[in-house]
């Protein structure tokens, strides 16, 4: 057992499993990734058979100096891997966490697996680690991610301009979104609400 604030832990829910990445999971992954091909969205980064081990690469160094906490996304109906998340950017002393590297199959966007995600990690990060705050990071031009992180109840503490250079040389201007710990009882409200109404 190290000294990290993170620690691998299991979480179910009625829809989904998060369940720790493993090395094993890559195949899965990138046929989950396969469901509408979403390594080709170029505001995001999602890996393919060719980046898929430098991808866990990533994830498991951040893992390892206590900065993050990875998991694979499973369907409880069938045990098939979906998707990814992780907290990451972790600072212990401060206690603070990220919510981020999400992404699901196609079909499985626009369902109810987001907002049963994010439940878990944030009640898991208020409830047991004690965070005072949990942020969610997505680039400008991602919309879709925009949108989905306000209706969590999210609120948007900024725009990071020239944040990030991709590999293309372009820059990134990143939007940034927190959750305080005193908001999360009513976010949890809303979440649990907005659970009740999916299938």
């Amino acid at each position: 057992m190290n000294n990290h604030w993170l620690y691998e832990t299991t979480l179910q829910g009625k829809l989904v499993t998060l369940v720790p990445l493993k090395r094993e999971h890559a195949d899965a992954l990138v046929e989950a990734a396969s469901d509408g091909e979403l390594w080709n969205l170029w505001y995001t980064s999602v890996p393919n058979s060719t980046t898929i081990n430098a991808y866990l690469d990533q994830a498991f160094n951040d893992q390892d100096s206590g900065r993050a906490l990875p998991f694979v996304v499973m369907n409880n109906a069938t045990q098939k891997i979906i998707g990814t998340t992780r907290y990451c950017n972790a600072d212990k002393l401060n206690q603070r966490v990220e919510i981020g590297y999400t992404w699901y199959a196609k079909s499985f966007q626009k369902t109810g697996v987001n907002t049963e995600c994010k439940y878990l990690l944030l009640a898991h990060a208020f409830e047991t680690l004690n965070a005072i705050a949990v942020e969610f990071r997505t680039h400008w031009h991602n919309q879709a991610s925009r949108a989905a992180i306000a209706r969590l109840g999210a609120k948007q503490d900024g725009i990071l301009r020239n944040h990030q250079k991709s590999p293309d040389g372009v820059y990134r201007d990143t939007v940034v979104f927190s959750i305080i710990d005193q908001e999360w009882p009513a976010v949890k409200k809303g979440l649990l609400y907005r659970m009740t109404q999916c299938p």
